[in-house]
């Protein structure tokens, strides 16, 4: 049930765990906010139970700007928990989400939203870039790795449909398409269980609304600048980025059976084949960046394997448990 006691054209959703270092210049960012004098608008800030200054920061931002800052407290580790308890309780017709390290323009949530308040469009993407310059391995491709590295979505200078998800940093939906089509997965994102993929749990939406035949809009004048995360500049963390990608893609896959046969059957016999195809480009590709993106799309391959045999499994493993419960109850 969403939060209706006051309604507002825009809320602004911040998920956090332990930042308070870098969540103070970004709440600074989004009080210094310019929008239309009739807009009316709140930022939530949704602390997923942080044990740092996390809330002492939040507090003082909303004795600061009374009536526009917000502060919840979500008990239950794991991004997405977080970010259906702000769609829950946010006010606006207009749903806003952002990073709790990116630093913007004071344009940016008007930009980012404005599109948004008649039924044209379901949500939009804003332009993500670095927040600095910084040198690259020569194995690195900004291009095709930097979504994963600082949230890097930029499709250039003009406003367009977009034709896949926006990323969580610089996203925008209307809250009516949270009733319509539910919530974040918590079966996706970042949190403490290990057995969680943590990519996908923000773009999965969006290819949710887009599968269903709603219109993302790209709005490249709402830039935020996320910073680079050199400290992942080392290629196994990228294997193992693109590992669990592939499972959370796996994950993504419907249960409904194709011609009878269970859905993982096809995937695995279908990655099956993939896989040696892929490993062929790794090993026959010449440049530095095409030979590790193809090895990175065989790890990928490997994760939706993976993560398909283990709901195969799963599953088999419920029919079992169901079958000696049900001998259980006949032979008593």
């Amino acid at each position: 049930m969403m939060d209706m006691d006051m309604n507002m054209d825009i809320t602004a959703i911040l998920c956090t765990y332990n930042r308070c270092g870098s969540l103070g210049r970004t709440l600074e960012d989004l009080a210094a906010s310019q929008l239309p004098g009739s807009a009316t608008w709140e930022v939530l800030v949704v602390d997923n139970n942080s044990t740092d200054q996390t809330r002492e920061v939040v507090e003082d931002f909303c004795r600061r700007y009374p009536g526009v800052f917000r502060y919840l407290f979500e008990p239950t580790s794991g991004k997405s928990y977080a970010l259906n308890t702000g769609v829950k309780h946010a006010r606006g017709e207009v749903l806003a989400f952002l990073d709790d390290d990116v630093t913007f323009k004071a344009t940016w949530l008007h930009h980012l939203t404005a599109s948004l308040h008649d039924r044209g469009w379901a949500g939009a993407g804003g332009r993500t870039l670095p927040a600095r310059v910084f040198t690259a391995p020569g194995w690195f491709s900004a291009e095709e790795m930097g979504g994963i590295l600082f949230g890097r979505f930029d499709f250039g200078d003009q406003p367009c449909e977009l034709d896949c998800a926006p990323f969580g940093a610089n996203m925008a939906f209307r809250k009516e398409m949270f009733v319509k089509y539910g919530g974040f997965r918590t079966d996706l994102g970042p949190g403490p269980n290990p057995e969680t993929p943590r990519p996908n749990e923000d773009t999965e939406f969006g290819r949710r609304l887009m599968a269903a035949g709603e219109r993302l809009k790209y709005e490249p004048e709402a830039v935020v600048y996320h910073p680079v995360a050199l400290d992942r500049l080392k290629r196994e963390f990228f294997l193992a980025w693109w590992f669990d990608y592939g499972r959370a893609s796996a994950l993504e896959i419907s249960k409904r059976a194709v011609w009878g046969i269970n859905r993982e059957y096809v995937s695995i016999l279908k990655h099956l084949i993939l896989i040696p195809i892929a490993s062929l480009r790794w090993i026959s590709s010449f440049t530095p960046q095409k030979r590790f993106r193809h090895k990175c799309g065989v790890w990928r391959i490997a994760g939706r394997i993976t993560e398909a045999s283990r709901r195969l499994l799963r599953r088999n493993r419920k029919k079992v448990v169901a079958v000696h419960e049900t001998k259980s109850e006949f032979s008593i």
